[in-house]
């Protein structure tokens, strides 16, 4: 018998998947919330705008007195990589990345979904004569606006698709990060880089003894990200760091992993504190006739915008595609190739990371920098459009798929489907 594509889990991964996908959406809403505000803000008050965003706050002893913007992109990021970087654990420990046979689709399925839009942004920018420098701009997906979105839109995705959407996500932002330390580091100063590292070090030594000391890491966590801010690899991958070091699977007697615990906690505040805050100062550029004309006429904004629509739905839908002929296996009976194209289309929608991206590309580049971010939201907004179009003309069959997975005629908790079938097998 075939293997089956998007496979139904079994039912304690599809609770964490609710639980998690519960609150990236809240989180979502208010990150649009957060931008629609700096948008409005930045036309309306341009001057109280720029004065909040380069207001600047730190002790200047330690380096860091950093305007607020900044701390915004390698603080509060730090967080929402921290929790990246758990998720991610978790997967690989006692997750669907475990399975290597399960974990295949998804990586290969990201790795594609950062080339596509690589190879348009290179392919526009090769053409029209731009700069090449924002070609990572248009790599990662932001799941919490996807969700969101999806919650606006009303599409009851089934569960193995927001599954899938989910991992997928959590691998893009671990490819992100690297881009990040291995592309957009500059002038490293070896001994705070050494510092940061050893404290790693001695926190991974602590994990396998299982030290249970949250007054210590915390402050181990602070000074390493000092550190590796002094060191001039950007501070963000001290989260993603912290992340993997960090115990994935549940000793005897626990009823929870020390990542599934941190997760838990942090994971609330990252979703509904930093990625919008982060939004907040990231996402205000003036719009105007002139700004949105530049997006499809200047070929470093026509790039990030076309990777984001049209790279990210042709790799990841092509890498599945693929994945699937190579390894003859089929997809669901319930879905569609469509419904798999409405996934990658909806991955598109790129803000965070690309956003944080786009301002280390354009550091020295005023223009460009705010022409990125432009581009970046126009990319988003026409990624929603496509995916609600090709997404909602399967909303009555998705909420019938819903339906059948929350049925409970026996009331013990338990939704029926996932009682009458071995995972992984559905028909």
């Amino acid at each position: 018998m075939p293997r089956r594509l998007f496979a139904r889990s079994t039912w304690p991964e599809a609770q964490y998947v609710a639980s998690v996908l519960r609150s990236e959406t809240t989180g979502g809403f208010l990150m649009l919330v957060a931008a629609a505000t700096a948008i409005v803000w930045a036309n309306v008050g341009t001057d109280s705008y720029e004065a909040l965003r380069t207001a600047t706050i730190g002790p200047s002893a330690l380096h860091l007195d950093l305007d607020l913007a900044t701390w915004a992109a390698d603080g509060l990021l730090a967080i929402f990589f921290l929790v990246a970087g758990l998720e991610l654990k978790r997967e690989l420990v006692v997750g669907s990345l475990r399975r290597p046979a399960e974990a295949a689709l998804p990586i290969i399925a990201a790795v594609c979904g950062m080339a596509g839009p690589i190879v348009v942004y290179v392919v526009v920018n090769a053409i029209g004569g731009g700069p090449m420098t924002g070609w990572a701009v248009p790599t990662a997906t932001d799941i919490a606006f996807a969700l969101a979105v999806l919650a606006v839109i009303g599409s009851r995705l089934p569960s193995a698709l927001r599954a899938f959407l989910l991992t997928l996500a959590v691998v893009d932002d671990l490819l992100a990060i690297l881009l990040i330390a291995i592309f957009f580091t500059t002038d490293v100063r070896i001994w705070p880089l050494l510092g940061a590292a050893a404290i790693l070090v001695a926190y991974d030594l602590m994990q396998r003894r299982d030290i249970r000391a949250w007054w210590l890491y915390v402050p181990m966590g602070v000074v390493a990200w000092a550190l590796m801010h002094e060191s001039g690899v950007h501070a963000t991958v001290v989260g993603v760091a912290f992340g993997l070091l960090t115990r994935a699977h549940r000793k005897e007697g626990e009823e929870q992993a020390p990542a599934e615990r941190i997760e838990n906690r942090v994971r609330p505040f990252s979703a509904v504190l930093c990625v919008p805050v982060f939004a907040l100062f990231a996402a205000g550029v003036t719009i105007s006739t002139d700004s949105l004309r530049e997006v499809f006429t200047q070929p470093v904004a026509l790039g990030v915008a076309m990777g984001l629509v049209v790279g990210k739905a042709i790799g990841i839908f092509g890498g599945t595609y693929l994945t699937a002929r190579f390894t003859r296996a089929e997809l669901s009976n319930d879905l569609t190739w469509g419904d798999v194209f409405g996934l990658a289309t909806i991955a598109g929608i790129g803000f965070t990371v690309s956003l944080l991206i786009g301002e280390l590309a354009f550091r020295d580049d005023a223009h460009n920098a705010e022409l990125v971010k432009t581009a970046v939201l126009v990319g988003s907004l026409l990624a929603a459009l496509l995916a609600t179009i090709v997404l909602g003309r399967r909303n009555v069959i998705y909420k019938r798929l819903a339906d059948e997975e929350s049925r409970d005629d026996d009331h013990d908790g338990i939704p029926d489907v996932y009682q009458a079938e071995e995972p992984g097998t559905r028909p």
